[in-house]
């Protein structure tokens, strides 16, 4: 029989704490809280949790402090939960190094869902094969398929793939997609970006009307879904 999950929960909102530990126990994890930022670093470096749920607008130390200490030492996937829902907030989090972002009020099946699919990227054995309904890349070769069909792809629109095939379910920013493409004199270029998403599409299409596998998430970068 497997272990459950950890999530550890940073929030100072008792109500929110409650909801979410019916919610999480409801489906099989085990749920630590937290209702500082202090205690949350602290829980964080002590229970060694598989996922973590946190809040922005902390009473001690702000949320995205909070995450930054936490990624100095751990890659546990982070799912922000927060009323912030402005893009720059978003933007912010994600680039500081947070996982997904959630905003308040917030549905149960999503949230769950979003879960699911931060700790199977994370637990899932890092394979050369990536496979996602239609889609399959074989990193080994560098070769990728739409409906067992080759695909072929400039090295630029590859690498832009890859990426976001290596962070699948998670959002990346457009700051994060251009510096690992294009590298840091690019950050601002994002021209490139939108041009070659264009291509890239148009291509894993494979002669459709279009490919519904990476969703825009509107100024602030794109996700490769899980099918």
């Amino acid at each position: 029989m497997t272990s459950p999950l950890t999530a550890l929960i940073i929030d100072d909102e008792p109500q929110i704490r409650r909801l979410l530990r019916v919610v999480l126990e409801g489906e099989g994890y085990r749920v630590i809280d937290a209702d500082s930022g202090t205690m949350g670093v602290q829980q964080a470096a002590a229970c060694r949790s598989d996922v973590i749920i946190l809040d922005l607008g902390l009473p001690d130390i702000e949320g995205l402090e909070v995450l930054k200490r936490i990624r100095e030492w751990s890659r546990v996937p982070i799912l922000i939960l927060s009323v912030r829902d402005d893009e720059e907030d978003k933007v912010s989090a994600l680039d500081a190094g947070a996982d997904d972002y959630v905003s308040k009020p917030f549905n149960n099946a999503e949230l769950l869902a979003r879960l699911r699919v931060l700790t199977r990227r994370v637990h899932s054995k890092d394979d050369a094969l990536f496979e996602s309904g239609s889609l399959r890349i074989d990193f080994s070769v560098r070769q990728v398929f739409v409906d067992n069909q080759e695909i072929a792809l400039t090295p630029t629109e590859y690498t832009l793939l890859l990426t976001l095939a290596r962070n699948v379910g998670k959002v990346v920013t457009h700051r994060q997609l251009l510096l690992s493409v294009w590298g840091p004199n690019a950050v601002e270029q994002s021209q490139y970006l939108r041009v070659y998403m264009t291509h890239l599409r148009t291509k894993l299409a494979n002669g459709g009307k279009t490919f519904e596998g990476i969703q825009t998430e509107t100024r602030i970068g794109y996700r490769l879904l899980v099918k």
